[in-house]
This record gives structure tokens, sequence and C-alpha cells, in this order.
């Protein structure tokens, strides 16, 4: 019996997604152990009626256990999930956007790059050290599948801190945007095969082709069609700009890529804003309308006599966890260490790459030199993300200025002396969350 630990599992919809893939994965469904840890009592209660409501929908006998006692959770644990928000929305997330704006620095995510990436790493990986310190005592062969952004900064955190320890880093914007991808063609996506490599929420489609009776025709040419004539949707202009001057197309949303740049959030140029559709402040919308719905959903996911929804999502955990056990291959993008895996970024940085999965283990392939513009472009990230991996684990504050100074978005905004009073007001008021830096 394979024992599935699910860090974090108070993110109940989320946890509901990923449990109703492993529960309809018929190899998995009848011989696992679900176990759901977070430190929110209430939250996690919800997640454990979720799960065996979900179990009862299909019939199963699977065993549920659910603590607030991390150890207890990973004690034995095959698979671990990271899937945990530290800090919450309140009070981090709103103080990553609250502060910057009072230096007229303003963002859409923040929770990948930029100084809100910066920080939400910064409290994140001591939390992480932590839960590895545990595993190496309680389930030293697990394999982690992280979930937890920003990714490439905490897998690459993970790689350093324990090298050993086997883990993926996993997001659903490679097989989402291919989707988009798809549907703004009007193709089947079971037709559409591609390859696409690069960094977490970076990485490019290097061939994104069209295969029908043995023949592939390469699809690009239209999706060129598409940005030339202003035919694709409003709320993915920044992507589809990207195309036209990059020559091909990166993986995460338009919302997200627009604060990875230089490019298109001014506070000088509210005409580019406008022209490119851009959504400032996001995340906070997103965050304050799932909280204003949370209690009438909560009643609903917990109500017995309502029906509760499962069903297949697209997430990648699911079918890695049965490829490894049951032989089932598969080839997913994700986050590994590159180890010789592409040839124009550093090795000692996280990368993201088609994985072959199957009882022999995770495997990455080699992708070789990604072109020129595109690793000059990834670079412009990696230093952020080298840096402030640095930072956390070597406890220096001066790498925190470093990494808000060569961001690209913050460089483009601020200048030096603003860079440096900014990252002090935001390590002030995140206070104890992020553990002290000298």
């Amino acid at each position: 019996m394979s024992k599935i630990a699910l860090i974090g599992a108070g993110s109940t919809i989320f946890a509901q997604r990923l449990i109703g893939d492993i529960l309809l994965t018929p190899e998995l469904a009848k011989d696992t152990q679900i176990a759901l840890h977070d430190i929110d009592e209430d939250r996690l209660r919800t997640s454990e009626i979720v799960t065996r409501r979900i179990t009862e929908k299909l019939g199963l006998k699977t065993l549920v256990f659910s603590s607030t006692d991390r150890r207890e959770v990973l004690a034995g644990s095959d698979y671990v999930i990271f899937m945990m928000q530290v800090g919450g929305y309140k009070p981090s997330t709103v103080i990553d956007f609250e502060i910057p704006k009072k230096y007229g620095l303003r963002q859409t995510i923040a929770d990948t790059l930029g100084v809100g990436g910066i920080m939400r790493a910064l409290r994140t990986i001591p939390v992480i050290r932590d839960i590895l310190r545990d595993m190496e005592e309680v389930c030293p062969h697990a394999i982690i599948l992280n979930y937890v952004n920003p990714m490439a900064m905490l897998c690459m955190a993970i790689n350093q801190i324990s090298p050993g320890m086997k883990m993926v880093g996993l997001c659903h914007s490679v097989q989402g945007t291919a989707e988009q991808l798809a549907n703004d063609l009007n193709e089947n996506i079971e037709d559409v095969d591609y390859f696409c490599a690069g960094i977490n929420h970076m990485s490019f489609y290097l061939r994104f082709e069209k295969k029908q009776n043995g023949i592939k025709q390469d699809l690009y040419p239209r999706l060129r069609e598409i940005a030339e004539q202003g035919s694709m949707p409003k709320d993915n202009l920044v992507r589809y700009e990207m195309l036209k001057r990059l020559g091909f197309f990166v993986t995460e949303s338009s919302e997200h890529f627009s604060e990875y740049t230089p490019w298109f959030i001014k506070r000088d140029r509210p005409d580019l804003i406008e022209k490119f559709n851009i959504p400032l402040d996001e995340y906070i919308t997103r965050c304050e309308k799932q909280i204003s719905e949370w209690d009438e959903q909560r009643v609903s996911l917990e109500n017995k006599n309502q029906s509760i929804e499962v069903c297949q999502s697209h997430e990648y955990a699911a079918s890695i966890i049965n490829g490894l056990e049951n032989g089932k291959e598969v080839t997913i993008n994700g986050n590994v260490s590159n180890e010789g895996l592409i040839d124009n970024l550093p090795g000692n940085i996280s990368v993201e790459v088609p994985c072959l999965i199957n009882t022999n283990g995770i495997q990455p392939v080699r992708v070789g030199a990604l072109p020129t513009h595109l690793a000059a472009l990834m670079m412009t990230n990696i230093n952020v993300q080298q840096l402030t991996v640095e930072a956390s684990l070597s406890g220096k504050k001066e790498h925190v200025y470093h990494a808000a100074m060569l961001d690209p978005h913050t460089a483009a905004e601020l200048s030096v002396d603003e860079i440096w009073h900014l990252v002090d007001d935001l390590l002030e008021a995140h206070g104890e969350m992020i553990p002290k830096l000298n």
C-alpha cells in the first residue's frame, strides 16, 4: 500500500482535485492511503470530510487520515505533496502587494518573481527545510511532488538542502497553455504534439505541431497569423506580443509574464496597461473572491445531501504516482535540477523539461542548448532566483537587496535607494514570518 501525504491540505479545492485524480486512477484507488496535514484545524477538517465523501461516492474503502501533527502524517509516506502557502493571504500576500504600492511598484500575481516572489520564497524555504528534516527521519525514501510557488526558487532550495531527496516540481502552465493554444486554433488538444523547455513560468514551446494520420504540421505559422491579425483572446495580449518579438510562445499567463519583464507595467505609462489589458492586483482580486465565497462553498462541500464533484483534471500528480508505482508510462513537464539538461543555463538551478515517468523513476529529457535569446531572457529571472535562495540558505540580507536590484520589473521602476528601502520595509512588515537575516 502506498501512502500519499498532502502538506497544506487545507487548500481544500486543490486537494479535492488531486485526491479526485488519484482515486479515479483504478490502480491507485485500490491500494492507497491518503494522509492530510495542515496547521489550520478547520480547513483540515473540511478537507478530510471532502476526501471521505470522494471515497464514498467512488465506492472505495480508502484509508484516510488527517492530523495537525506533521511528523505523524509524514511517517512512512511514499509520496509527499507540497501545497502549502506560508503566511497565507493575510497578512503575507497583502503585505507583498501593499508596501510596494507605496513606492509606485505595482504587481499582478507576485508569487514567482519580483519583490513579492522574493518575500514568498524567504518565508517558505525555512518551512520547507523543517519539513525536509522531518522527512529525512520519518520517510527518507519518499518522493516529493512540489506544487508550491515560487516553484523554481523552492525546487532549487530543496535540491541544495536535501540533494539525495527525490523531487519534481509540478505546474499546470505547460499543459494548460497547450490546451488554450489548441482552442485558439480550433484544434483538438489530443491532436497536438509539443516539446517545451525552459524554467518554470518561462518555458517556451520549441515545437508545437498537429499530428494526424502520421503526418505532423507546424502550428506556429497559424499562431503567428493570430498575433499579426490581433484575433487572440483579450486576456492573452502580452504572450502573443512576445510571440511576435521572440518567435516562440511562453507557457505562463499574460498577467504573470507581464511582471517577469521590464516592458509592460510602468507607472508612467498607463497606456501600456490598457493596451495589453494587464490586470494589476489580479491575485488580490482572486483571493478576495475566494474568501468571500468560502463559507458557502464549505457548507456545500460538507453537506452529505449534496452531490460532490469528482472529475479528472490535467494535474500531473496522479499520473506520476501511477507511472512510478505501476509502470503506466507517461511524459510530463517537470521542474528538476539542471544536470546536463539545458546547456546554456547554469547547472545549479531548477529547469522545466519533459520527464519520462515509469518504474525506473523520474527521467528528465536532455534538451541541449535553447535559442540564445530565450536563454538570455530566462537568465534575467534566474539571477533573482539564485540570489534569493542564497539569501535564505546563507542568512545574508545583502543578497535580498541584490535579488531585488536585479529583478527586471523592480529595476525598471525604482532607483537603487528605493529598492533597498522597500526591501527593509517588507522584511520589517513580515517580522518573524521571515527568519532574521544578517
